[in-house]
């Protein structure tokens, strides 16, 4: 006697249901479930609690004393970028001087444009503002645009 193998049967072919439904998919659920009218908190401000146990401090000090130290490192870098770029206009043959003013406009340039962004990550909401960020950038990039103008010559 010989023992018959049983093969699994092939796969049925695909009916077009994948075997589930979303719930707006079926008939008789309205399709419209938002509310039609708004709820008296969506336009009041949002209030945020403090977290029960959580100890109640004030960061602002720590965030200014991090960005202080963020500027200073930048104005380190920005001091080394000032010194690279005078070399780099001296050995275009640029007069000393005028390499060395167009250094030092690079470097108020680039100053006053990171001292905007710093301020604007400390508090975003109180030093992002046209009075303050503004003047620190405009003067930033026109320090920028005369560093170079004032090494081309």
């Amino acid at each position: 006697m010989q023992a018959t193998q049983s093969t699994p049967a092939a796969p049925a072919a695909p009916t077009g249901d994948p075997g589930f439904k979303l719930p707006a998919d079926a008939p008789g659920v309205p399709q419209d479930t938002l509310p039609k009218t708004l709820p008296p908190t969506a336009v009041e401000p949002v209030e945020i609690a403090p977290v029960a146990g959580a100890p109640v401090t004030d960061t602002s000090a720590r965030d200014l004393a991090i960005g202080g130290a963020v500027f200073i490192v930048l104005l380190v870098v920005f001091f080394f970028i000032r010194n690279a770029y005078v070399h780099h206009l001296v050995v275009r043959r640029v007069a000393p001087s005028s390499a060395g003013s167009a250094g030092w406009l690079l470097f108020l340039g680039l100053g006053f444009i990171s001292s905007a962004a710093v301020l604007a990550l400390v508090n975003a909401s109180k030093f992002l503002t046209f009075a303050v960020a503004g003047p620190l950038v405009v003067v930033g990039v026109i320090a920028l645009i005369a560093a170079l103008f004032t090494g081309r010559r």
